[in-house]
């Protein structure tokens, strides 16, 4: 989050808790106040009491006695008021301070998918175009015209990655996307997603453990789209001569898939925000790692939809390991 959006909260948070301070202090001298009045109040009847009885020589601790239950229970009764006030008002000040958090969380975070986005677009674009205007401009031997043409194609592909991922995260959130259940061989599908990897990125080492027949029911493309944002992640946060290794096992209960990389792994207070929409750690005009914010929210939105749990912890020695449990 950006220093201004925290000296916003910050004034925001300030000027709220003074608010409340003053509320709260309103409500007490109220309650004070009126308890005074209720004493002297209680005071001076007992006096004219005492004054009435005097004067026609009767007895009067009767009355008095009346006189101090009927001040008891008017105290008990302000009493009763005031907590009940007090209590409504900072369960009140609690969800509308939650929510006007949320809120500028979510706001910010907004702000930053559309850095991210901005910046996700443009740089494929600019080198496709880039590479497609050196083929034109000059003749070239047929080896570095084949590198330029992979070149601009990973590109488009990387576009028209972030682009299905923004276009199936709206539909799933909207209830928009139809989706279709069918039987289908997960190791299968794992091994294609990971060959695929291997010819994008031939440099880097991809490795796998992965059990035969792992048929489960589910859609294909959510399922490969699940797939492809964990090792896309798991190759973006670890360096170039680390390994990314998957898993997949088979269980009586279910099926297990494992995506492990090399990295520096996540912090334990960030485990469970990186599968919140938009949510990317660190602050989006510094950060060096490319993304918007949407690849594990829409893993876990998939998983979510396949009745499976997800959820990552520490590789070791180092690095991240995430982990779907798809039960059958």
């Amino acid at each position: 989050m950006s220093g201004n959006s925290h000296q916003k909260i910050k004034r925001v948070t300030i000027i709220y808790w003074l608010l409340l301070f003053y509320i709260v202090a309103a409500l007490a001298w109220w309650f004070i106040s009126l308890e005074n009045q209720n004493r002297k109040i209680q005071h001076l009847r007992e006096e004219l009491s005492i004054l009435q009885h005097q004067q026609s020589g009767k007895e009067n601790k009767t009355t008095i006695a009346i006189i101090k239950a009927e001040g008891d229970r008017n105290n008990a009764k302000y009493l009763g008021e005031g907590v009940a006030f007090l209590i409504l008002i900072l369960v009140g000040a609690f969800f509308v301070f939650r929510s006007v958090r949320r809120q500028f969380h979510l706001q910010q975070q907004q702000q930053n998918f559309m850095m991210a986005v901005t910046h996700e677009l443009k740089t494929p674009i600019s080198v496709a175009r880039l590479n497609l205007e050196t083929l034109k401009k000059y003749t070239l031997d047929p080896e570095k015209q084949k590198k330029l043409i992979l070149n601009a194609l990973d590109e488009t592909a990387r576009l028209n990655f972030l682009t299905n991922n923004i276009l199936i995260a709206s539909q799933l959130e909207g209830g928009r996307y139809e989706s279709s259940r069918e039987e289908l061989d997960l190791s299968g599908l794992l091994k294609d997603c990971i060959q695929d990897f291997r010819n994008r990125f031939p440099d880097r080492k991809f490795l796998d453990e992965i059990e035969p027949d792992a048929d489960i029911k589910g859609d294909p493309l959510l399922l490969q789209i699940l797939i492809n944002n964990l090792i896309e992640n798991a190759i973006k946060y670890s360096p170039k001569d680390a390994r990314v290794t998957a898993f997949l096992r088979k269980y009586r209960s279910g099926i297990e898939l494992q995506i492990r990389d090399e990295g520096p792994g996540i912090a334990d207070e960030e485990k469970k925000k990186i599968f919140s929409r938009f949510y990317r750690i660190g602050n989006e005009a510094t950060r060096k790692k490319q993304g918007t914010g949407l690849g594990l929210y829409l893993c876990s939105i998939i998983a979510k939809d396949h009745n499976a749990d997800i959820s990552v912890t520490n590789n070791e020695p180092t690095g991240s390991n995430f982990v779907v449990i798809f039960k059958t």
